[in-house]
């Protein structure tokens, strides 16, 4: 089991010429997690001061990082499996000392690279673990536990992004294999990617909601074509890219579970996603309010520090009250996940909230550090380009306001 006790805490790290500590405070999440979920925050926290943060510009504008030696680190910490099975190289622990290290992943100096590494844990695999046959767990899952691989979810399509529904992307049987063709967009980790956990059509005789299977397809499989890399707008350090399967051969024992699910399987897959998105966010927001604090401490308008003015520290107030409500609302959902109970309403609400108030974040905080908050060296900028796909990714608000508004049986029904 891994041990939680082993890192010392970290030390806080230089923005612009000032020591401004990374790692926020939460009087929730201090009460929250227990002292081994604490430990794990602290092992995760010394793996991004000393293995990614340093490099995290670098990564930016080189617009990829090392995804392989990054997992690997985390792998062999045991943080890619907390919440895995042992049998598969997992801790076998609950969910929420799963979520603590989620959380911990807010304090990367960038949102590409946690993200890259939820797929991983929350996007790619929680169906495999759930559904998957033991072969397929042991090809697949083991090493994605260890990080001796890299893993993506191939669901959305140029024309069915939020609508999964609308996916076009074929496997058709064909004796014991399934060949596959059509094309995914906006994958991440695409380009370092071994395997992808890809969903399809598998039949022409049913419903959008019974014709899709889950498959886990590896990447070098002859016919898979990766032609462009997609220069984003922020994210920057992670992978993004299309592909192409073109008469792509699996064999069918690839399929997650049973054939026809997979677009069940990818709804309870959604309210992981969705959880460890959020989850991930937390910190990073109280990073860069804490940044703004100390920056508007320091600089001064009209012989006073920002700070000191009653708009500036009250509408930080009112940021961190809304961070901590949207705290507890991550934690009460995660503990329900945990028992195996449907989320998908929470976790929609929590997914819209987290999309919109990061945002509010971001724009505010930048407000307040003037023309620095429009360059390029400072944390917040950076933040306010990548918090704008969260409420894109993973669907869209527009997507979860209509799932809302179905459990509240008040979406209008559509016309035959």
């Amino acid at each position: 089991m891994l041990s939680v006790k082993t890192f010392a805490k970290t030390s806080c790290f230089l923005t612009l010429a000032n020591k401004l500590c990374r790692f926020s405070s939460s009087s929730l999440s201090e009460s929250f997690y227990n002292e081994e979920q604490h430990g794990i925050q602290k092992t995760v926290r010394k793996i991004i001061d000393v293995d990614i943060n340093p490099f995290v510009d670098e990564w930016e504008r080189r617009g990829e990082y090392p995804a392989h030696k990054i997992f690997k680190k985390f792998g062999d910490a045991g943080l890619l499996g907390i919440h895995k099975p042992l049998e598969y190289g997992g801790l076998g622990l609950d969910f929420t000392y799963h979520l603590a290290m989620l959380e911990a992943l807010g304090n990367v100096n960038c949102g590409g690279i946690p993200v890259s590494i939820a797929v991983q844990t929350d996007m790619s695999t929680p169906a495999l673990m759930r559904f998957g046959s033991h072969e397929l767990k042991s090809e697949f899952l083991a090493p994605s536990i260890r990080g001796d691989v890299v893993s993506a979810v191939a669901v959305s399509e140029p024309g069915a992004g939020s609508d999964v529904a609308g996916i076009r992307t074929s496997a058709k049987r064909v004796g014991d294999d399934l060949v596959i063709n059509g094309e995914k967009m906006w994958i991440t980790n695409a380009y370092q990617a071994d395997w992808v956990c890809l969903l399809a059509n598998t039949t022409t005789d049913r419903g959008p909601h019974l014709n899709k299977t889950l498959i886990c397809v590896p990447m070098e499989t002859k016919g898979i074509t990766l032609t462009k890399k997609l220069d984003k707008l922020g994210f920057r350090s992670s992978d993004t890219g299309i592909i192409y399967f073109e008469d792509v051969r699996v064999p069918a024992k690839n399929i997650i579970g049973e054939e026809g699910m997979g677009f069940t399987y990818q709804m309870m897959q959604f309210q992981e996603e969705r959880l460890a998105a959020a989850a991930i966010s937390l910190m990073a927001m109280d990073n860069i309010i804490s940044e703004t604090i100390q920056y508007t401490q320091t600089r001064k308008i009209f012989g006073a520090p920002v700070l000191d003015n009653q708009y500036v520290h009250f509408k930080l107030a009112e940021l961190k009250t809304e961070v901590e409500m949207l705290r507890a609302a991550v934690y009460q959902t995660a503990k329900t996940l945990g028992k195996n109970q449907d989320v998908t309403e929470l976790a929609s609400m929590i997914k819209l909230k987290v999309g919109r108030l990061s945002r509010e974040v971001a724009d505010g905080c930048l407000q307040f550090w003037g023309g620095m908050g429009f360059t390029n060296e400072v944390n917040v900028s950076r933040y306010y380009r990548d918090c704008r796909v969260g409420s894109i990714g993973g669907g869209s608000d527009e997507t979860m306001l209509s799932i809302i508004c179905k459990y509240m049986s008040i979406l209008p029904k559509k016309s035959k």
